[in-house]
């Protein structure tokens, strides 16, 4: 497959071109830190920053909240189907 901007770099403005599963955990980071997290199914969520600082966001099903979170905490999150991007 052809891909006209593989040798162009990739900033934080570029659209993400790979995604992962997200599994809130109370104990462990993410293994990627992502540009952005797609919420599936509504409801809280609960992001991690890289300061250790949480803050509980409200999300609807379809949202992309633009964060660079560190975890996304089990405790407080009832959000479903997180998909992070970068």
């Amino acid at each position: 497959m052809s891909d006209p901007f593989k040798s162009h770099s990739k900033g934080l403005t570029a659209p993400a071109d790979q995604h992962f599963a997200i599994t809130p955990n109370d104990s462990a980071d993410l293994a990627v830190i992502p540009r952005a997290i797609r919420v599936g199914g509504s409801g809280d969520i609960v992001l991690r920053d890289k300061g250790g600082v949480d803050v509980t966001y409200p999300a609807v099903a379809g949202e992309v909240l633009i964060f660079r979170a560190v975890r996304v905490l089990a405790t407080g999150t009832t959000a479903t189907n997180l998909v992070g991007w970068y």
